[in-house]
């Protein structure tokens, strides 16, 4: 049992039993497809979009969602967003950072901060810029100086390394 859900009930006893949800795979629906809404800032991707499977880079690791998934929250790291809509259709994308939600209901929301199709990225311009990084990094700048140009080397990496798979 986590430390909230332990808290929640001692804090809470007292006043009105709380019922603290927990969910399964099995609880959930029964559909073969996920409803996928992927959004930025300013743009919607998909729109509660039926698709087969999303596979994304979460803080805790490489995951693969499918329909009926453990209910689950994600922070997303800097890597590659795939959805496979159907056996014959996948499109990938970069995405520098944002949170999954994966719902009791086959859906899921992915909210990114940025993102753009992985083919719109040239390695040879990722390479260009990797190295400029690398070098404010190893220069005589200030502190935010480099601590700018070591979050440009983490996502210039994470590009080459979603370019180059």
């Amino acid at each position: 049992m986590n430390v909230f859900a332990r808290s929640a009930r001692v804090a809470v006893a007292a006043a009105k039993p709380a019922r603290l949800a927990r969910f399964y795979a099995s609880e959930a629906s029964t559909t073969d497809k996920l409803a996928l809404t992927f959004v930025l800032p300013h743009k919607a991707i998909y729109k509660a979009t039926n698709v087969q499977q999303v596979n994304l880079a979460a803080t805790s690791g490489d995951m693969g969602i499918l329909a009926n998934h453990v209910p689950t929250i994600e922070q997303l790291n800097p890597g590659v967003v795939e959805v496979v809509e159907s056996a014959e259709v996948t499109k990938k994308f970069f995405v520098s950072g944002g949170f999954a939600t994966i719902n009791p209901d086959s859906s899921l929301n992915i909210n990114a901060v940025e993102a753009a199709p992985l083919e719109d990225f040239s390695l040879e311009n990722v390479q260009a810029g990797l190295a400029e990084a690398q070098r404010a990094l190893a220069g005589s700048g200030s502190e935010v100086e480099k601590a700018e140009a070591k979050i440009e080397v983490e996502f210039y990496e994470a590009l080459q390394s979603a370019l180059t798979k």
